[in-house]
């Protein structure tokens, strides 16, 4: 990652909760020959022991799987909002723009799931994105036996053990105050994933500009 640290979060439960926020994840190893593989999938953070585990599940007849099964060594890359800043933006603009974006990375090692262990896993899944609507049709325990027949043999569920957790949250902090209010005003008028990148900001500020 982009090893600055000024870019770093060092609040812990800011970096899970921004896991919990943008759980959509993107998942990558290797085959022991190097050939790479990648998908991108929901995860689920699972906390237990004092021990920081991601969950999840990929399709069975699948190169990932199949990598997996050689090379246990997996990165998980969760993002968030990103945005273009202009250069002209800042109280010196004759230097090079850049980009704004938040970034948490996961190391470790995968380790497959049981039967029993994954039906507990898509328990959790389905009522997690369903908002815990026990009546929804489409939580795993309201599920036709004659679909969960069909659809569970064509997955494995996964867990990985957190043995590295870093963070890129690039947001101006190199900046000086003048920019970067200058930045949050021009981010704001942009709407969409500028606005969100503004508002990061604009928490940070009394951090990184104390008075």
């Amino acid at each position: 990652m982009y090893n600055q640290p000024y870019y770093k979060e060092e609040n812990k439960k800011k970096i899970l909760d921004f896991i919990e926020e943008y759980p959509f994840a993107f998942i990558t190893g290797s085959f022991l020959s190097g050939e790479q593989v990648a998908t991108q999938i929901p995860i689920l953070l699972d906390e237990r022991n004092g021990e920081l585990y991601l969950q999840g599940h990929i399709m069975r007849n699948s190169n990932h799987y199949k990598a997996f099964l050689e090379n246990p060594n997996v990165l998980i890359v969760f993002t968030g909002p990103n945005c273009y800043v202009s250069a002209t933006w800042y109280s010196n603009p004759h230097i090079g723009s850049t980009w704004n974006y938040m970034s948490v990375q996961v190391s470790g090692k995968i380790q497959f799931l049981t039967d029993n262990e994954l039906k507990n896993f898509m328990r959790k899944l389905t009522l997690k994105f369903e908002q815990n609507n026990t009546h929804s049709q489409t939580v795993y325990d309201n599920l036709p036996e004659s679909f969960l027949n069909a659809a569970l043999p064509a997955i494995v569920g996964f867990e990985v053990k957190i043995t590295n957790l870093e963070n890129v949250f690039k947001l101006s902090q190199n900046q000086d105050e003048e920019s970067f209010s200058n930045i949050i005003n021009e981010l704001e008028k942009r709407g969409g994933q500028s606005a969100l990148i503004a508002s990061e900001m604009q928490k940070i500020k009394p951090k990184v500009f104390p008075k």
